[in-house]
């Protein structure tokens, strides 16, 4: 595909970007030719062209896609108006079971593999993904600070410790390919011993665990 051009969206832009996540996934950036992604998309080599006159457009858009995805999905099964405790509980196990997941290490892999090359394609999908989850994250723990249920000066800061504790002993292992399969009970010991030590750093005593709601 030639650099360059913008994405020019249509009645098959959904269709392409499907198609080209399967092949992407399969395959990577390097693997991934223009003819598996016509086919897997079911459409022509032209179509797939006016849409996307650069491969790297296409991968960088659906890397963004698909981070968007998994952070709004994360975002909309927590309950931000419970104690943290809970919060941090539901969203630690959702953020461990998507990086533990064939998807999500696939997708963490590609992103960091091609982002040397592609500088604006890792910053896509952090801002996509992880940074959309950090600031969501931040301004529940500004509400939980309001609330006097959470003691925190940086609430940004808080939301990366956060995020790192509940990676701690698995996501190095994940990356060096020691292990990439975790069950539901490593998951859980990892989670829950993250917002222990989040709660013993940045909990009121006697409220942060308690059934009072951040307004």
């Amino acid at each position: 595909m030639a650099d360059g051009g913008d994405i020019k969206r249509g009645r098959k832009f959904d269709q392409v970007l499907d198609g080209a996540r399967e092949v992407f996934m399969a395959a990577g950036f390097e693997g991934a030719s223009v003819d598996e992604i016509a086919r897997a998309a079911g459409v022509s080599k032209a179509t797939l062209y006016s849409y996307f006159p650069d491969k790297r457009l296409l991968f960088a858009e659906v890397a963004r896609v698909e981070a968007c995805k998994q952070a709004q999905l994360s975002l909309d099964e927590i309950d931000f108006a419970g104690p943290p405790a809970g919060v941090l509980r539901m969203a630690g196990k959702r953020l461990l079971t998507f990086v533990t997941s064939e998807f999500g290490q696939q997708m963490i892999m590609l992103c960091t593999a091609e982002s040397g090359r592609f500088p604006e394609l890792g910053r896509q999908f952090y801002d996509s993904g992880p940074g959309l989850v950090r600031q969501h994250f931040s301004s529940y723990f500004e509400k939980a600070v309001a609330a006097g249920l959470l003691d925190i000066e940086d609430t940004l800061l808080a939301a990366d410790q956060f995020a790192e504790l509940c990676k701690a002993g698995i996501f190095a292992r994940l990356q060096c390919g020691v292990q990439t399969r975790f069950t539901e009970a490593e998951i859980d010991k990892v989670v829950d011993g993250a917002v222990e030590m989040f709660i013993a750093r940045y909990g009121v005593h006697g409220r942060t665990g308690g059934a009072a709601p951040v307004a």
